[in-house]
């Protein structure tokens, strides 16, 4: 049923048409990475800062701006990413580097949304800008969660092949 369902994806109008022009799975791979650049980078930022890197820098306007930027990334990095499924489905969903990258975003889509639930994280936003010692552990699982992404990314290409 699964098979199925992405052999139709991938012979789809969309599909043969991006695959039909020369350039448009290589301009979608180049916004992708854009997006993972915007995406990672604003999370990263904010997450050394939490963890005391680049104590000069306050990390309250931090909180309240990366975040934004954190959102446009993984908005971009979402349809982009789908695109790039669709042009080979059967070969993604069976690699288990593109299996772990996705529980790993979905795991750090769960971790980010949570964040604003957080007392600390409203005291640092909202109140005296304080980085409490919870946000620097959840800055240490950010990074952990957000680096092996890219990662198990850079792996698909790789995984599986001899």
């Amino acid at each position: 049923m699964l098979d199925a369902a992405l052999t139709a994806l991938a012979q789809s109008s969309l599909v043969e048409a991006l695959k039909a022009w020369h350039y448009a799975v290589p301009l979608i791979r180049a916004a992708h990475i854009l997006a993972l650049a915007t995406l990672f980078g604003s999370i990263f930022a904010l997450d050394l800062r939490l963890l005391g890197l680049f104590p000069s820098v306050p990390a309250q306007p931090l909180a309240r701006v990366l975040p934004i930027m954190w959102f446009w990334g993984i908005t971009l990095a979402i349809p982009t990413g789908l695109l790039l499924f669709s042009v080979d489905p059967l070969t993604y969903v069976d690699n288990l580097a593109f299996r772990t990258k996705l529980a790993l975003v979905a795991l750090g889509l769960i971790h980010a949304a949570s964040m604003p639930f957080l007392r600390e994280w409203n005291i640092l936003v909202h109140e005296d800008g304080s980085v409490h010692p919870r946000l620097r552990i959840t800055a240490v699982l950010s990074v952990a969660i957000w680096t092996s992404a890219i990662v198990c990314g850079r792996l698909i290409a790789y995984v599986g092949l001899d």
